[in-house]
């Protein structure tokens, strides 16, 4: 579990690491598999992460989670613990909703959209991404990034603390991204292969808000 808020200054071209697993150069002409990855809300701003209209039979609540994870596990005590406090979740839902912010998230950094971001990071992660994005202007850099898909993406932690329930998510995708210099020479990434980025992040929300919105307060690179 990730206990506080954790963001990189120093983020280069994509959030995460890469792992050196690159495949050959991707078309983009060619029809995407949109089994890989979900579309983007239609107003580009918000992603609200789904929930189901409430519910009050446990056994049709648990059973979601069974579903989603094998009884009598950890993450399945964890996930009943948050459908209890909060009986519209729904894991496979939200994991839908979280690769579609994942997307938004990541393409919006490496545009310098700081607007999207806004309305999907904490303030102290929309500060980290802004400070980035300030640093590159600064430089003259210029990043290009092209969001190949998710390759699988599993939460692996679910809690509820005082009102506020976090959902850490494990997600592992595939970006072409290269950062230029301000004479438009590459400086880092490459602007043909696909490389394979390892994320965790951790999405919040205040049980207590009429807000259904998630937001993004915490990312970390798996090594």
């Amino acid at each position: 579990m990730i206990a506080a808020v954790v963001i990189f200054l120093q983020l280069r071209s994509v959030l995460g690491r890469r792992t050196g697993n690159e495949r050959p150069p991707f078309d983009p002409y060619s029809p995407r598999d949109m089994s890989q990855g979900p579309e983007k809300a239609d107003n580009g701003k918000v992603v609200q992460l789904p929930r189901r209209d409430n519910v009050e039979d446990d056994s049709a609540r648990y059973a979601a989670i069974d579903a989603f994870a094998k009884a009598g596990t950890p993450l399945n005590d964890q996930l009943r613990s948050l459908t209890d406090a909060d009986n519209g979740f729904d894991p496979k839902e939200f994991v839908n909703g979280a690769k579609m912010a994942y997307e938004m998230i990541v393409m919006a950094f490496a545009d310098g959209d700081r607007k999207t971001l806004k309305n999907l990071l904490s303030r102290e992660v929309y500060e980290g991404f802004d400070a980035a994005i300030a640093e590159r202007e600064r430089k003259g850099e210029v990043v290009k990034s092209t969001f190949v898909g998710i390759e699988k993406a599993d939460i692996v932690h679910a809690e509820v603390k005082d009102s506020e329930e976090n959902i850490t998510i494990r997600i592992v995708s595939q970006l072409i991204s290269a950062t230029y210099d301000k004479q438009g020479a590459i400086i880092d990434g490459d602007a043909e292969s696909v490389a394979e980025v390892n994320d965790l992040w951790t999405f919040s929300r205040d049980i207590r808000s009429r807000d259904p919105n998630w937001k993004l307060i915490a990312t970390e690179s798996e090594n």
